[in-house]
């Protein structure tokens, strides 16, 4: 579901002595570009470079200034193991689709960050031995490629795994040490208060290990969200969490706080326009936050029809909308004004008809669907007597307004 300094001189080495491993600095890596400001790293959203009918970045550059890209997802081997690879199945060491697809960026100005996890898939925290291990396997991707920055997307289903959170925020902590000028990010999930009970047990094993991020972003989307008032008011709740776990001010925790959004239709049948972006943005940008991204780049385009029959999808976005519309609003973030385009009228999704209500009394099982709050809901599994939304990993699934 997002970092940056100055291009650093001659070639150096560091040795990553936690690893027992020596590691070229991501500045001066081979084949590594300059690096680009904090804020263009920031402004990346995320592109699935071999899943998701992967769009040309260079044409998406072209089409909207935009400069840097958040390619996802670095994942442990589906068959196990403690070596890097994209998607669980294509092995970092032998990759050359990716970096065909960095080398097209960067031949255009601009960069990468490559994120770590993501929802589902076994994370190399899981299967690695400790933090060192872990930071030892995520250096030959930052080595390989020459990286300014990376994403650590920590959430299902490895952030309720404690021994797995340990190991990647200590390789995190030691990638930051050992690669000077490194752009680190931590994205996590969003609750309606900020974050949920894993996030924050995450950033106390943050605070911990005196690890300290350029930034923890959370992704208020999934959770029963209903436009950007509801994101707001989460990133508001994330900053007081921030500020009570670290000891921070709200400007302090703003600077080190970061938005993860999703574009147009989510997975829980959320909706969030471009005026929600708008909102957001001008909300990140007013309060000074560290990062204002999104999920995705493969999705930031018209489905046909629109609407996608009301269903979400991982290469359009179920909105009304001109290509890249989305992308412009990181482009924005990151302070260059995007080319100019007439936009496209976002029309208000027309709510579902109302399922039965529902009744406390009533027994459900999985498939059973029913209305509460003005929301038509779907249950998961067995359920008595749980309202639906009452909590986030609950039995009903938000199935949108109605």
């Amino acid at each position: 579901m997002r970092r940056l300094r100055a291009c650093l001189g001659a070639a150096a080495a560091v040795t990553l002595a936690a690893a027992g491993t020596t590691a070229l600095v991501a500045g001066n890596a081979s084949g590594a570009a300059g690096a680009l400001s904090n804020r263009w790293y920031a402004a990346a959203p995320y592109l699935m470079p071999l899943d998701n009918d992967p769009p040309d970045p260079a044409a998406i550059m072209d089409a909207t200034g935009l400069k840097a890209f958040q390619l996802a997802f670095v994942l442990a081997p589906d068959g196990g193991g403690c070596t890097p690879t994209w998607g669980g199945t294509a092995p970092v060491s032998s990759d050359t689709a990716v970096r065909s697809v960095i080398d097209t960026i960067r031949a255009k100005g601009g960069d990468v960050s490559i994120s770590i996890g993501g929802y589902g898939g076994t994370k190399l925290g899981q299967t690695c031995a400790d933090p060192a291990a872990t930071a030892a396997a995520y250096q030959q991707v930052i080595t390989k490629y020459g990286l300014h920055a990376v994403d650590f997307d920590l959430e299902e289903p490895e952030y309720e795994n404690t021994a797995a959170i340990h190991n990647e925020i200590g390789a995190a902590k030691i990638l930051q040490q050992n690669n000077p000028g490194l752009y680190v990010s931590v994205t996590t999930a969003g609750t309606a208060d900020g974050t949920g009970w894993f996030g924050k047990q995450m950033l106390l094993e943050a605070k911990s290990q005196g690890f300290t991020p350029d930034n923890f972003s959370i992704m208020p989307f999934d959770g029963g969200f209903n436009g950007a008032a509801s994101q707001t008011g989460a990133l508001t709740g994330f900053n007081s969490i921030l500020r009570a776990t670290f000891g921070w001010d709200e400007a302090t925790a703003y600077a080190h706080e970061g938005f993860s959004g999703m574009n147009g239709r989510s997975d829980t049948g959320e909706y969030f326009t471009q005026a929600d972006f708008q909102t957001v943005l001008d909300f990140a940008t007013s309060h000074h936050m560290d990062r204002f991204t999104f999920w995705s780049l493969n999705r930031d385009r018209q489905c046909t029809p629109a609407d996608n029959g009301g269903r979400t999808s991982g290469t359009c976005s179920s909105v009304a909308q001109n290509s890249w519309d989305f992308a412009k609003y990181s482009v924005k973030f990151a302070g260059v004004t995007p080319p100019t385009t007439t936009p496209t009228p976002t029309p208000t999704p027309t709510p579902a008809s109302c399922k039965t209500a529902w009744s406390s009394t009533a027994v459900y099982t999985a498939g059973n669907e029913v209305s509460y709050n003005k929301h038509n809901w779907k249950a998961k599994w067995w359920t008595q007597n749980e309202a639906p939304g009452a909590s986030q990993w609950g039995p009903w699934q938000d199935e949108g307004a109605c």
